[in-house]
This record gives C-alpha cells, structure tokens and sequence, in this order.
C-alpha cells in the first residue's frame, strides 16, 4: 500500500542516546547548584567579606589589644595567634551550615535528590557533585577571608597563602561526615544539637581562640581526637602565628583531617543510596 518499509521506519526512529560519562553526570548536578546559586550569589559574596571585617575588628583587634597589654602570649600577638586560626574555623561552620539545611532540604522538602535520581544520574553522581559545590564555596570563602585578614595585617607571614587549602581540607573534614549524618534524620531536630553540643564547643575548646595546653588534661586529648584542632595547629603554623611543626606532625595532621573526610564518604554513600532509592 506503498507505506514504509521496515528498514525506512527502523531508519527514521531515534536511537537511544547513549549514557553520559561520570564526570559529565557529576558536572551535570554542578551546573544545577550553580543555576540556583546565581539567584543569591551577591548576597553571600557580601557576607564572605564582612566576615573577616568584622571578626579582625572585634576580637583579632578589640580583644586582642587588651590580650597583648596584658603580656598574654609573649612574642606573639593575639592577632596573629587567632587569625589563622579562625580560617579553619569559619570552613567548619561554612561546611556544618552547607551540609545539614540544603541536604536535607534536598532529601525531604524540595526533594530535588530524587528527582536529580529520576534521570540518569546515579546516587553517587549526586553525591560527588553536591560535595564538590560544597568544596567550591569553602575554597571561596577561605580564599577572601585570608585575601580580607591579610591586607588589614591578620598573618605574620606571606606563607598565609597555605591557610586556604587547610581550610578546604577542614571544612571537608567537618562536611563529609555531616552529609552521612543529616541523610540520617528525619527533620532538623539534630542540627540543633550539632551545634550546640557539637560544633560551638568545638570552636571554644580546639585551640582557636587560646592554647590547648590551658585546658586539663582530658580535654586536651578531647581536642587531639578532632579534625578542628589539626586545622588549627596546621594553620597557625602555616601563618607565623606558632613554630613551624615538625614533617611528622604534619603528616599526621593532615593524615587526621583526610580520615575524617574519606571516613565521611564510605559512610555517606551506603546512607544516601539507602534513604533515596526505593
């Protein structure tokens, strides 16, 4: 009846496209945090400045003043003391903040994940992409609060510079971990308790804003058990604002603050893949 053949119709049906690779499904998941964030960017680039502002002024310059007349630490000002410091304290309250409200407005309110999942996209690919938006803003912010503190002279050496990827490696330390956490609950009960029992004692009593060697003896190994106080003592050695550790210590800070983060991910993705797929 002279309709198609066949072959013409097999011809003229379109082929199944062919499944992206992992990096483009991982670049994918980017590309849509980073369509959301163009809506707010302004207002967190403004944040990201005034942070350190207002920090230096207050505490690395009121508090610090009063500190160094008092004769407090020595050789070293308070400034410099605190400042490095508080660059790896500010990635882990950027990491907590990034890692419990988004995630879990993902997993239960918009419930993006899953439609993220509805795709070809794997749990993995939505996992490693939202770590890496996260990894990105800690590189931002770390980034302008070290470019911010040094030009109002916060750091006693041009080695500062190495704070930035300290920080990143803390925050993930701290936002990892957190990711398996919140995928956990069921509502945002628990981030109360995060940060209240969690993170906040963690900035008083992991060597930020005094010495750990002040604190008794079981709180010092308290302190010695999390990621805070190998940022901190990587960092303000870094900075000038403590003597230079040896190789050793150094491996080992590092070492600590990479466990926690790998730590993070084995148990992150078992959680995610068990909270989002059916």
């Amino acid at each position: 009846m002279g309709g198609l053949t066949t072959s013409a119709v097999s011809r003229r049906r379109p082929l199944p496209r062919p499944v992206p690779g992992r990096w483009r499904r991982v670049g994918a998941v980017v590309d849509y945090f980073w369509s959301v964030y163009r809506r707010t960017w302004r207002g967190s680039l403004i944040g990201r400045f005034l942070s350190p502002v207002m920090f230096l002024a207050s505490i690395g310059l009121g508090l610090g003043s009063l500190v160094d007349r008092s004769g407090g630490l020595g050789t070293t000002s308070y400034l410099h003391f605190v400042v490095p410091a508080f660059v790896v304290t500010q990635a882990m309250w950027l990491a907590d903040g990034e890692a419990t409200y988004p995630v879990m407005g993902h997993i239960k309110w918009d419930q993006a994940y899953r439609a993220m999942l509805a795709s070809p996209l794997s749990v993995d690919d939505v996992l490693l992409g939202h770590l890496a938006v996260v990894t990105v803003h800690l590189l931002t912010a770390t980034t302008i609060f070290v470019a911010v503190a040094g030009a109002l002279g916060g750091f006693a050496s041009g080695w500062a510079v190495a704070c930035i990827p300290i920080g990143v490696l803390t925050g993930l330390a701290f936002a990892v971990p957190i990711f398996a956490f919140t995928v956990t609950q069921d509502d945002d009960t628990g981030f109360s308790v995060l940060f209240r029992l969690v993170v906040t004692p963690l900035m008083l009593f992991s060597g930020t804003f005094f010495p750990v060697a002040a604190l008794p003896g079981w709180a010092q190994l308290v302190a010695w058990a999390t990621p805070l106080w190998h940022g901190v003592e990587l960092s303000r050695a870094a900075a000038g604002g403590a003597p230079a550790p040896s190789p050793r210590a150094v491996a080992v800070h590092l070492a600590v603050l990479a466990l926690f983060a790998l730590g993070g991910a084995a148990a992150a993705r078992p959680l995610f893949a068990r909270r989002l797929v059916p």
